[in-house]
């Protein structure tokens, strides 16, 4: 086996242009293929991990992947607020541990504004269980302090104390301004990769702040410490319990609570639906890659076939030396898993080199949080399955050296 391993390498040796082409289609089609499926994994769990350690996301009925859509991800509108009550009674409830009040409707520029309070910057995490930090200044708290996002001041070229004017409505162009309570930039966070790099927060005060008639807000510009901005209703609230195996309970107590209109979901159940409603897409990625590898496959086969008049010659001295034509076929099948292998090893090493370079520019840009581990179980056997596909492809030009050696030893040509 050994030797026979060793002709293989030998023979690819002699023939070094066309092996070089081959080898580097082959490296391509399976870097191109294992990147796929490598980002496939990890933008689902980073997808998964938009937020973290949150339990229950509690709003009006309307169904979870609406909820989910607009307390998480800032797209579209509730279909209904629930009671600052409500907001009240479940932060004082037995097994929660915090609450984020979020409170939506208004836009900067194309951003969304968000109300909260400052338990969000505590307890609100992503990716792996990191919490918000903060690149320059801090969290807001005077009633017209604002904290940006990420994306907010890279792309509006915002810095601290600068002044920004939100309006109402989330449309880029809005004929609503509130231009009578202009609010300082007090901080700018770091990049996160999720929607938070997209949000202007401000506190539930300034939302209700800004809603009063000018004559009202210029009394509360001068005392804002003293006004009473208490809040009637809020969009959503995100729940972190004390107790894990209460989030059930938690659940199907809210859903029925008399009170208000409320309706509990579990966030990582509503991501798991939504994601389920990209796998057309994702299913398409996976099918170019494999016909991409594919097509490499049956320039392998092309190019094994080719080689075979060339080496009539070279089959005839392994004929004299006491090769038999089972022994020719496994010689075809050596020199096939020692390309792939090669360019398994090649597609590897260079994907890793590049997650390694844009590894920061993944997360600030898309969000993906992709592992320099590229071995994962699923990888594994997509190995296994191009190594198996690849035997199978070159049994045919094996198969005919086999013929080839068979037809010599009965003809003695």
């Amino acid at each position: 086996m050994k030797i026979l391993l060793s002709v293989a390498w030998n023979s690819l040796l002699s023939r070094k242009k066309t092996v070089v082409l081959t080898l580097l289609s082959l490296c391509v089609s399976t870097m191109v293929l294992i990147s796929v499926e490598h980002i496939r994994l990890q933008a689902k769990e980073s997808f998964n991990r938009t937020i973290s350690s949150v339990d229950l996301i509690v709003g009006a009925p309307s169904g979870q992947l609406n909820m989910l859509l607009y307390s998480i991800f800032r797209m579209g509108n509730p279909t209904n607020n629930i009671k600052y009550e409500s907001f009240l009674m479940l932060q004082q409830h037995e097994v929660v541990e915090w609450a984020i009040p979020l409170s939506l409707g208004d836009s900067h520029r194309g951003f969304r504004v968000m109300g909260t309070n400052g338990s969000y910057f505590t307890h609100y995490k992503y990716g792996n269980n990191q919490n918000l930090r903060f690149k320059e200044g801090r969290e807001f708290d005077g009633l017209f302090d604002a904290v940006i996002g990420a994306d907010v001041a890279k792309t509006l070229g915002y810095q601290v104390n600068d002044k920004i004017v939100i309006a109402h409505g989330i449309g880029s162009t809005s004929f609503t301004h509130h231009e009578q309570a202009p609010f300082v930039v007090s901080g700018i966070l770091l990049p996160t990769g999720s929607p938070v790099d997209k949000t202007v927060h401000i506190s539930l005060e300034a939302i209700e702040a800004v809603h009063l008639p000018p004559s009202t807000i210029q009394t509360v510009l001068n005392n804002p410490k003293n006004a009473a901005l208490r809040p009637e209703s809020i969009t959503s609230v995100m729940l972190g319990l004390t107790n894990k195996f209460a989030i059930f309970r938690m659940q199907r107590e809210l859903n029925n609570y008399s009170n208000d209109r409320l309706m509990a979901i579990l966030p990582g159940v509503a991501m798991a639906e939504l994601w389920s409603l990209m796998s057309t897409v994702e299913n398409l990625l996976r099918a170019i890659a494999a016909l991409v590898l594919i097509s490499s496959l049956f320039g392998l086969a092309t190019m094994l076939l080719a080689s075979m008049n060339e080496r009539q010659g070279e089959i005839a001295v392994l004929r004299v030396l006491g090769a038999g034509p089972f022994t020719l076929l496994l010689l075809i099948l050596f020199e096939s898993l020692i390309l792939i292998c090669i360019s398994i090893a090649m597609a590897i090493s260079g994907l890793k080199v590049m997650l390694v370079i844009l590894d920061g520019w993944m997360v600030s840009e898309f969000g993906l949080f992709l592992s320099h581990n590229l071995l994962s179980s699923e990888i594994v056997s997509l190995i296994g399955l191009v190594i198996l596909a690849t035997m199978i492809v070159s049994l045919y030009p094996g198969i005919e050296a086999y013929k080839k050696a068979l037809h010599m030893q009965l003809t003695g040509k």
